[in-house]
């Protein structure tokens, strides 16, 4: 896709079919709340596909990002209004959507702009979402599930387990390694001591951060942690 406009367009139709079958699916089958909640999480997590393919320019993607959560905030401020909005949504708080997709959008124009934009190393982008996205996921399910040790210290409300912790760092390493060995394969070994620092650094972040706020400070843990390393290993 060239330009900015055909990448936008890509965008809003990306999110009006996701949207529609998320929709569909809460409307016809019996979901749990934190499932559903999770399927919401990975629509928004594959728009970054989208961000990363069919924009020709990282600072084109980037603005996309910026531009489309200006754009989505008085929308959802207006549906929020609407009865049955916040329930359909499973919303934890009222506004929770709202602040979340702003917030993951303007992460997404930083990332996006750090690792493919100065560095020319879109995979990082993938790998830094993806140490965020698919182990926060795991750390809630598991967490929900099978949690029954919760930790408790300085800085932390006692709300998260060991169980979702040991989670996220097995799902966070195993899906950055899979994305750097899909990028390149050849360097396999000096991958698994990085995933797994990262994978650990990204669920430590994510241990202590507050108010839903790992969208925001579990990608750029995770980008800040592999860049060091990837330039010295030249990958």
């Amino acid at each position: 896709m060239k330009g900015l406009t055909d990448g936008f367009i890509v965008l809003i139709l990306y999110f009006m079919g996701a949207a529609a079958l998320a929709l569909l699916l809460r409307k016809w089958v019996r979901v749990p709340k934190e499932v559903f909640r999770k399927t919401l999480h990975f629509i928004l997590m594959g728009s970054l596909f989208v961000f990363t393919e069919a924009f020709r320019s990282p600072y084109d993607a980037s603005l996309a990002a910026i531009l489309f959560a200006l754009a989505l905030y008085p929308v959802l401020s207006i549906l929020e209004k609407v009865p049955g909005y916040s329930g359909l949504l499973t919303e934890r708080s009222h506004g929770e959507i709202k602040r979340s997709l702003l917030s993951v959008f303007l992460m997404f124009s930083l990332i996006l702009l750090l690792c493919w934009g100065a560095l020319g190393r879109k995979y990082l982008v993938t790998a830094s979402v993806m140490a965020w996205g698919i182990g926060d996921a795991a750390a809630a399910l598991f967490g929900k599930k099978y949690g029954r040790t919760y930790l408790k210290g300085r800085g932390l409300r006692g709300e998260k387990t060991l169980e979702g912790f040991i989670a996220m760092t097995v799902f966070s390493f195993l899906a950055v390694l899979l994305v750097l060995l899909h990028h390149q394969p050849q360097i396999s070994v000096g991958y698994v001591p990085l995933a797994l620092i990262t994978a650990t650094v990204t669920a430590v972040v994510e241990l202590y951060t507050l108010d839903g706020m790992d969208t925001v400070t579990c990608p750029i843990a995770a980008a800040v942690t592999m860049i060091p390393m990837i330039l010295y290993m030249g990958a």
